[in-house]
């Protein structure tokens, strides 16, 4: 099996791959990396499976050489570090390579793979990023938003009445209460700004059946009476990643 990491600002996805697909997914706190606690945890995730490599993408720097480290002592493996120096599966068009996000690149390489090109992925994580595939299948950039809980947690922190709320689907665009109000204006509100962003994307890539692909935590909820997004995901990242490292052990070139 192949284990798979995908270190995220609040939490790290794992999980368990064969050469054909992620067999098996769960999370845990990234922060279980700072406190000593992760290697117990991945342990656990991995089980009795027969581990034969590892591959990661990482956007917290402090965490991955402690990733490293414990997939070493594990396992006495190399692990595949996905970055723009390893990437096979997909060309980059993009001025600064290294400064886009790993995990940002597993989705342009699962999307790519199952969607074709020109493809757009919408990632609701703690930020909401678009990433752009062109024509020619090559990472060209994004954007980047605030994520959904972010907002309202903002809100929550900056003001003095506003509650922390659960995000889910409201009940109505008028809110009878604040609660209610908050969440019309987060889901809904949220819902204008994904379409309008997926309209000027397919404007500039001359797509009007531009792909739409969203993953994350909030990506079935948000999917859910917005049309211009074709499919959701759930483990497109991890599933890039996989292919990231095939491409990478076989010498596929884009």
């Amino acid at each position: 099996m192949i284990l798979l990491f995908d270190i995220g600002n609040t939490h790290t996805h794992l999980g368990l791959a064969n050469d054909r697909r992620v067999a098996k997914v769960s999370q845990i706190p990234t922060s279980a990396w700072a406190d000593g606690t992760a290697a117990r945890l991945v342990a656990k995730f991995a089980g009795r499976a027969k581990v034969r490599a590892a591959a990661l993408c990482s956007v917290v720097p402090n965490a991955t050489p402690r990733a490293l480290d414990f997939i070493r002592s594990a396992w006495r493996l190399d692990c595949f570090v996905l970055g723009p120096d390893t990437l096979r599966s997909v060309g980059i068009d993009y001025p600064r390579p290294h400064t886009i996000g790993p995990d940002r690149l597993a989705n342009a390489v699962a999307a790519r793979h199952r969607f074709g090109a020109p493809a757009v992925v919408v990632d609701f994580g703690t930020a909401v990023t678009f990433d752009v595939i062109d024509r020619r299948g090559n990472y060209i950039g994004g954007i980047i938003a605030p994520g959904l809980a972010a907002m309202t947690d903002y809100l929550h922190e900056k003001t003095a009445l506003l509650p922390r709320i659960r995000i889910r689907e409201p009940r109505s665009v008028i809110g009878r209460n604040t609660e209610q109000a908050m969440l019309a204006g987060a889901v809904h509100g949220y819902r204008g700004l994904v379409r309008e962003l997926i309209e000027r994307l397919k404007r500039e890539l001359k797509a009007p059946r531009l792909p739409v692909v969203a993953t994350g935590g909030y990506a079935r909820l948000i999917a859910t009476s917005l049309p211009e997004i074709t499919a959701v995901v759930p483990d497109l990242t991890l599933e890039g990643l996989r292919l990231a490292r095939q491409a990478h052990a076989t010498g596929e070139q884009t």
